[in-house]
């Protein structure tokens, strides 16, 4: 290759065949794309240090040769699966939009992985509850975090994404809160009085823009600081292992399941 190879805004005069194939790629997605450059990184460094062009010529053995390559730094076999997902969409895209005559990473063999969602280290009730009462002692944004994670059971992105427009609206005597769930789906669910009040306390004054902040630099959230603070908060609660955004919605659906909600509600 004639230089280094890096990923660029959208100058298609004078992009490679790659660059413009990530870009086109990129763009599919709204939002933050920081993982999946991150991956397409690593096979392009990949690429150049082996002499390869990142699209040009690629053939399925080379795709094979990266992810063992990604073994034999020993990362779990998941973990191989995750740094391949956006490798995958790139020539799968750069196919469809005629960049290149085949995808070689179609029939690329990638590690089996036998998912067990019952893994997931969930909170029972009173674990839930300490965890809520210890949110709010941090800050608001812990708090109103914690309750949109733990009871309405919100994943991680999409409780970032809670902006003080969304619950604005009453219906049928109920404050709701709107949402893009996922796949891009709109969802509206109600918000219960705790929950309301926890993020009233949270506005403040505010009356738009993003609901949580991150509490020093008064910076919205992302799905990441939605982790640190979930960690924070169980540090401080007391709870003696590892406590994701998920173990919560896990907790939010197993407690509401319990309640006796019926399980189409949840």
């Amino acid at each position: 290759m004639s230089g280094p190879t890096t990923l660029l805004p959208f100058q298609p005069a004078t992009m490679t065949g790659a660059q413009l194939a990530t870009v086109s790629f990129l763009a599919r997605y709204s939002g933050r794309t920081h993982s999946l450059c991150a991956q397409l990184r690593e096979w392009f460094a990949w690429c150049e240090s082996n002499g390869l062009d990142p699209l040009a010529g690629i053939q399925r053995a080379h795709v094979e040769l990266y992810v063992r390559q990604l073994g034999d730094r020993r990362l779990m076999d998941s973990s191989v699966v995750t740094m391949m997902h956006a490798v995958r969409g790139y020539f799968r895209f750069a196919h469809i939009d005629g960049l290149i005559s085949s995808d070689p990473a179609v029939y690329a063999r990638l590690p089996k992985i036998h998912r067990d969602e019952s893994c997931t280290q969930g909170l029972d009730r009173l674990e839930l509850i300490r965890f809520l009462q210890v949110a709010q002692t941090i800050t608001v944004h812990h708090g109103a975090l914690a309750y949109l994670l733990g009871i309405n059971a919100l994943r991680a992105s999409e409780a970032a994404a809670v902006r003080i427009e969304d619950y604005a609206d009453t219906l049928r005597g109920y404050r709701v809160l709107h949402l893009v769930g996922k796949g891009n789906k709109p969802a509206t669910m109600p918000l219960t009085v705790p929950v309301l009040r926890v993020l009233e306390a949270c506005r403040g004054q505010r009356t738009n823009g993003p609901l949580v902040l991150r509490p020093i630099s008064g910076q919205p959230v992302d799905r990441r600081d939605a982790y640190r603070m979930v960690a924070r908060i169980a540090k401080a609660a007391g709870i003696p292992r590892h406590i994701s955004p998920h173990s919560l919605r896990h907790a939010a659906i197993t407690n509401a399941l319990d309640a006796g909600v019926p399980l189409r509600d949840v």
